[in-house]
């Protein structure tokens, strides 16, 4: 599988535009790696994993094409993650040619981006099969720990602690016998999580795992740098990694987060690595 890191950061991109803190100010003097854009990733050239509002903007600055793109699995509604206007400017009504249909996979984070949709952008029921022919998609509602198939992948979604009422999920991806975990937007896993790590036997070659807050900064509705090393330290004692494994941290607010050349000292130090937009991963 080959991974491509489209966005790394938390909700308001990094540096945050409005923002004088030190962290921010650095950033914009050092740039490169320093500059993240909101979460998403690709996985060879057919799956996205959210559907995000700087994907255009990735694709551009990092010359990624997303011409294949063919699957989309959605982590949860938030804004940072989920920009409905893709689906539009992507259809046969925008000028496109050759996309293939989108198959989008979501909870019931489908009722919600339907209802934003007709708020928002069009007076079509996205729900409609007639809406989706001419949009060029096809919508599939799917459901943690059911596990589902399509292309040459197999996925199991899991409920993130993460405005869990509403649908968020992380997931397992296999492709290739390859297996990776992305986990962005989470606070502390539900204990049913680590349980259900257990039931289906997985073991992770890349675990890309939420990393929100610095070292001084409390996890809330997201992972802090010493609950990221504490979930990746369970993994290993678990048996969850295989025996090359990698972890990467993503999702990177810059609350108590400073440049990437220092997090990457310090990530090394404690065994994992800090993802940048435009990261390749081969596994």
């Amino acid at each position: 599988m080959k991974l491509t890191f489209l966005g790394t950061s938390a909700a308001n991109a990094f540096p945050e535009a409005f923002c004088r803190c030190k962290n921010c100010e650095d950033a914009r003097k050092l740039g490169g790696k320093s500059l993240r854009k909101r979460s998403s990733l690709l996985i060879n050239d057919d799956l996205l994993v959210d559907l995000g509002p700087d994907i255009m903007t990735s694709s551009q600055i990092h010359s990624i094409s997303l011409t294949n793109v063919q699957y989309c699995i959605q982590t949860h509604f938030h804004s940072d993650h989920m920009d409905l206007s893709h689906i539009l400017s992507r259809s046969p009504e925008y000028g496109v040619i050759g996309a293939p249909c989108l198959n989008y996979y979501a909870s019931e984070t489908i009722q919600k981006a339907a209802k934003t949709f007709e708020r928002d952008l069009s007076e079509g029921n996205l729900m409609s099969a007639e809406t989706q022919d001419f949009l060029n998609l096809k919508l599939h509602s799917i459901s943690p720990l059911t596990p589902f198939e399509f292309g040459s992948y197999q996925i199991i979604a899991f409920t993130a602690n993460h405005a869990p009422n509403e649908g968020a999920l992380l997931y397992a991806i296999e492709s290739e016998n390859k297996c990776i975990f992305y986990g962005t937007d989470t606070a502390t896993f539900f204990e049913s999580t680590w349980h259900a790590f257990d039931q289906f036997g997985l073991k992770f070659d890349i675990v890309i795992l939420d990393h929100t807050y610095g070292l001084n900064q409390s996890g809330s509705d997201h992972l802090n740098i010493h609950q990221f090393i504490g979930h990746i330290k369970r993994m290993k004692n678990e048996g969850l990694f295989s025996s090359n494994s990698q972890a990467f941290a993503t999702h990177i607010a810059h609350e108590g987060n400073p440049t990437h050349p220092e997090m990457a000292a310090y990530a090394e130090q404690q065994g994992y690595e800090i993802a940048y937009d435009g990261l390749i991963v081969d596994i």
